[in-house]
């Protein structure tokens, strides 16, 4: 029997929630507090328009998940209010902001006796999970270090609405680089140590950095950097996670960390990987593969099978400690 959905908040990412939500079950309502938004959304799928998640939660009464589409900022507090009313949440990236709100959502969860998860579909890229598969079996042996390239661009026109601004976005590396974060974690444990230093060179519109460099000294005792910026020209240029270790070094690069660029493995031939989904595409910029299908597919799988892994809120917290962390840590004086 297909699960009933509901899509608080009907921005761009919407879409890619609503249609793979459409081919493995079905979209019964919507929300935005602007109502054309919420009003196109549910004419495309047949859903019912909500303008309030008040109205919404009080009206629907078989609802499976809830997908929370809204502003960063506001991901808590929307989660929140759905496990309260019973309901499984499924929140887009960053889980939150702020640690005590992503504390207060596992709380919420482990009173409603439901689950929270999030959304990290950079994980499912052929080559990142190739990377896991060769860390997991200690293929590499002893990870020495580590380097994260994130090189976009991000026009003044895309800062609309809440985008840049601190109160509801956080930041650059909670809006643009989050999953970059979840896959350090991911992949290589958490981190002990940071130092960072932040720069905004091109977007006064904005209220925090455009630019930055990060060093890191994880648990494991590897030392690494995160060098980003949104300022490439005209067009993203990389999305990339090189790994030196004991037994071998890979790198995994493209736009948006969808090529294995580079492969030397003791005692193994580089493998053919099978091809990735395109990017998210928004028009004027693109963002990072589009893997919502294999979302969905392993929400589907977790909501049957307990012990099936999907993305727990509890490791989504661990990306805003980290970014907490370097936010928290900036050297030099801006």
């Amino acid at each position: 029997m297909q699960k009933n959905f509901v899509i608080v908040g009907c921005g761009r990412i919407s879409l890619r929630h609503a249609e793979q939500i459409s081919r493995l079950g079905n979209v019964k309502a919507v929300c935005d507090i602007i109502p054309e938004r919420a009003n196109t959304l549910a004419q495309q799928y047949g859903a019912t328009p909500y303008y309030s998640l008040e109205r919404l939660l009080l009206v629907e009464k078989e609802i499976d998940v809830v997908s929370i589409c809204t502003p960063n900022g506001l991901h808590a507090t929307h989660s929140i209010q759905c496990l309260e009313a019973g309901i499984h949440v499924l929140c887009e990236k960053p889980l939150c902001i702020h640690t005590i709100d992503g504390n207060a959502m596992i709380e919420a969860e482990s009173k409603a006796g439901k689950y929270l998860f999030v959304v990290k579909q950079n994980r499912y890229n052929p080559p990142v999970m190739l990377l896991k598969e060769l860390i997991t079996n200690h293929s590499l042996g002893k990870i020495y270090s580590f380097q994260l390239n994130c090189f976009w661009n991000r026009p003044a026109t895309y800062y609309t609405d809440w985008k840049g601004k601190k109160l509801l976005d956080g930041g650059t590396l909670f809006t643009q680089f989050s999953h970059f974060i979840d896959l350090l974690y991911w992949l290589l444990g958490d981190v002990a140590r940071v130092k960072a230093v932040t720069r905004n060179f091109a977007h006064p519109i904005i209220e925090f950095e455009d630019t930055g460099m990060v060093l890191f000294e994880m648990m494991n005792q590897a030392i690494g950097s995160l060098n980003y910026t949104v300022n490439s020209y005209d067009k993203n240029m990389e999305g990339s996670v090189t790994v030196f270790g004991e037994k071998g070094s890979v790198k995994i690069g493209g736009q948006y960390l969808n090529e294995l660029e580079y492969f030397s493995v003791e005692g193994m031939v580089a493998p053919v990987l099978p091809r990735g989904n395109a990017a998210n595409s928004y028009g004027f910029y693109q963002g990072s593969m589009s893997n919502h299908d294999k979302v969905y597919e392993n929400l589907i799988k977790a909501l049957k099978d307990p012990a099936h892994h999907f993305a727990s809120a509890a490791e989504g917290l661990k990306t805003v400690e980290i970014i907490e962390k370097i936010y928290a840590d900036l050297s030099w004086p801006q």
